[in-house]
């Protein structure tokens, strides 16, 4: 995926080094930011494809630039957080992040953490253009989601997950299959991850995601998208 632009925002220079250097030499470009403000004024005027951003930044911490940019723009975003710092995963996550490294991270994780968002932002393969169920239509060749006529805002994981599940309407899928066909084969047991997205796109897509009609959960089974007989 060599040639895409990302902007890496962190205000630690060692990382910012590392993650310059590691991604360049993949053929990445690489812009740096060192606060939230610039790294926000930065993503405005060179629309990057994807935005490495710190949670601890001086002035605008990067759960609000993540906000910000989710107000933007479906951009991927992957999250830096300390080491044990699960509630801060947790928060970036449902703030729209796709993914998240860990510090301290080796160039191995950090480039296949990348590798993995931009699979999720390819087109899923299909042999229909368009798949309607109940009232929710997803174009495929355009990377498009109404309901009732209405555009739902997806971010590339969400869109991809949503596909994944309504392309096996009525079919139940584990954890394990959901995280290993949306995230990749790395992922299988991340659960937290899969949960907030689930979440997130609940929000998005159903009347009361409290008692969803489209997205259902089955206890110690997974997850399907509502049959189209039962919408």
């Amino acid at each position: 995926m060599a040639g895409e632009h990302i902007l890496a925002i962190d205000d630690e220079p060692r990382y910012l080094r590392v993650i310059s250097f590691n991604l360049e030499q993949e053929g990445f470009r690489v812009t740096s930011a060192t606060s939230g403000e610039q790294g926000l004024a930065l993503f405005e005027r060179i629309d990057p494809d994807l935005v490495i951003l710190d949670v601890m930044l001086p002035g605008l911490d990067g759960f609000e630039v993540c906000r910000r940019i989710r107000e933007l723009s479906s951009r991927p975003i992957i999250m830096l957080t300390a080491k044990g710092a699960e509630e801060d995963k947790i928060k970036g996550l449902r703030l729209g992040a796709d993914d998240y490294v860990t510090k301290p991270f080796s160039a191995g994780e950090l480039l296949a953490r990348v590798d993995a968002v931009f699979r999720r932002t390819r087109p899923a393969e299909t042999r229909q253009p368009t798949l309607a169920l109940g009232d929710v239509l997803i174009d495929h060749l355009g990377k498009r989601v109404t309901v009732r006529g209405e555009d739902l805002r997806l971010s590339p994981t969400e869109y991809r997950l949503l596909t994944c599940l309504a392309g096996n309407a009525g079919v139940v899928l584990s954890r394990d299959e959901l995280l290993e066909n949306v995230w990749g084969p790395p992922y299988r047991g991340e659960d937290e991850i899969l949960r907030v997205a689930l979440w997130r796109l609940r929000q998005k897509l159903e009347d009361d995601p409290a008692s969803p009609r489209y997205i259902l959960t089955r206890p110690g089974m997974g997850y399907l998208f509502a049959a189209p007989e039962t919408l």
